[in-house]
Parts: structure tokens; sequence; C-alpha cells
């Protein structure tokens, strides 16, 4: 079961509106090494795990990070949504990817920067723990990659501060995956890490999240689960030198970034204030109250 918080891992702040930055940042979704990959990588591992009971502390290692995965296209598409807030449309077809105008409503989609989509064939579950570790190391080094590059083609803040997030949080994954390769195998790939050998730290978005330690901590997402990739998830984190640390809770997070109507993509309506004052309507009559009001206060 997954339980599901409206809340983003991380702060994603506004900027003006930047259809081609958006469009490049749909690599970070869709792509070969982009969140949906490795969502959906580790989410089928994990239904596909056999000898659970037996090998359970890898079973939580890959299980929990399918879980965190999920809050990372959740901030994706949050930052590309922002990025695409108040675009023209025309400077969007002309610009950008012309579906964030004409089928997604200035949002995003499940496609890649070149609007290809993404596709199953990217997921590789074989069911043999060695090999699917193995996988998932290179996908994390390949996500680790494509985040770099985002990084430098794209200055709007909100795909800068959610690289500099992913840049860390992939790299926690990067080094729970080796540190399991080397407890089954003997073979050390923490030694490679980072790759691409980029310090993490000349990454100015990078900094708040070092700082808070949040490069050598795996958090548990879950209420109660999880408990064993402790057992997996320890030692000394291959860039620092720090302890590596298994927190429970997760972060509160933040909120997700205002997304306004754009009346000139239908989104939500060709006319929002009329739905609205439905949506209005229906919250003062089961009690909820409205919240246009608590805004003006």
């Amino acid at each position: 079961m997954i339980l599901r918080y409206d809340r983003l891992g991380v702060e994603i702040p506004s900027g003006d509106p930047d259809p081609a930055g958006a469009m490049a940042v749909q690599e970070l979704m869709g792509g070969r090494f982009g969140e949906m990959s490795t969502l959906m990588n580790y989410t089928f591992q994990s239904f596909s795990f056999r000898g659970r009971k037996e090998l359970r502390p890898f079973y939580d290692l890959i299980a929990n990070i399918a879980a965190e995965e999920y809050g990372h296209i959740e901030a994706v598409g949050a930052t590309i949504t922002t990025m695409l807030t108040g675009a023209n449309p025309r400077d969007i077809v002309a610009n950008g990817n012309p579906a964030h105008a004409l089928k997604s409503g200035k949002g995003v989609l499940p496609v890649d920067s070149g609007g290809a989509p993404w596709t199953g064939d990217y997921v590789f579950s074989s069911g043999d723990l060695v090999e699917d570790l193995t996988h998932n190391y290179f996908l994390e080094t390949g996500a680790r990659n494509g985040k770099l590059k985002v990084y430098e083609a794209v200055d709007h803040p909100a795909a800068r501060a959610l690289t500099g997030y992913l840049l860390v949080r992939g790299g926690v994954h990067q080094v729970a995956y080796a540190r399991a390769l080397e407890l089954l195998t003997g073979v050390n790939l923490t030694k490679a890490f980072p790759m691409p050998r980029i310090a993490t730290d000349k990454i100015p978005e990078c900094r708040p999240h070092l700082h808070r330690g949040s490069h050598r901590t795996l958090y548990r997402f879950t209420p109660d689960d999880y408990r064993e990739l402790g057992a997996v998830f320890k030692g000394a984190h291959p860039e620092t030198g720090e302890e590596l640390r298994v927190e429970h809770p997760a972060p509160d997070g933040f909120a997700w970034p205002e997304a306004p109507p754009q009346p000139d993509v239908f989104a939500p309506d060709y006319a929002p204030d009329e739905i609205a004052e439905i949506a209005a309507r229906l919250r003062r009559q089961a009690g909820f109250g409205d919240p246009r009001a608590r805004r003006a206060a």
C-alpha cells in the first residue's frame, strides 16, 4: 500500500516562464534515466522479490527507495508545471514542447526531453538480486549524469533547486546499492562514487542538503515498515567519510507551489471562476469553508 502526503521533498521556487527549460527538465521525468524509470524499476523489483523473509534487509532497501522515488516524480512534475505557469502558448509551441500547451494544460507529461513517451521497456527486473542491484547502481549513475546535464543546460530557479535536491538524494541511492552489492559479493563499487566524478559540494544548490546531512541519510518512507534496511545501509560515506544513517520519520517536506489557473489552455477551465464558485459552494456545504476567504483575510 502507498500512503501519500500532500507535500514535496524540496521547496520549488517560482521564476519567469521557461518553456524551453521545461522541455529539458522533462528528461528527468520520462527519460531512460529519469525518475519514472527509477520509480518503476525498484517498484517492479519489489513486486517480484522472492525470498522476502530470508532476504528482508535487501527487500526493505529496494522497496523503501521505490517509495522515495514516487516523491521524486512529484517534485519533477511540480517543477515543470511551475516553469510553464504564465507562458504564452505560442511561445511554448515555438520554443518548447508544443504538447505542454496542446495536451497537458501547461503541465508535466510522461515523456522525455524529445517528447518520446516513457516506456516499460526501461524496466529491468530479472529476479536475480545481484543482477538487479548492479543494474540499479548503473541506473542511478545514469540518472546522476542526466541531472548534471540538466543543471548545466537550465538556469531557471525551480530547475536548479530540483536538480540540487535530486543529485543529493540520488547519490544516497547510489551508495545504498553499492553497499548492498559489496555485502553480497565483496565488490566495492563505492570506490567509483560519485560518478560522474564531480564533487557534489561544488554545486551550490546541493550544499543546503549536504549541511543537513541528507547525503548520508536514508529515510524510511513508511509509518512502521522497512526497518531492516539499516542492516545494509551502514558504514562510511565514500565521498565524505561520515557514518551512513537511517532516519524515521522522513522530513515533513514543503507545500506544493501555487499553480494558478491558465485560461488560455483551459486549465482547469476556460472560465475558472465559474467552477471555483461550484467548488466553494461544495466546500461550504461539507463544512470546510471557503479557502478564498482565508487567503483574503
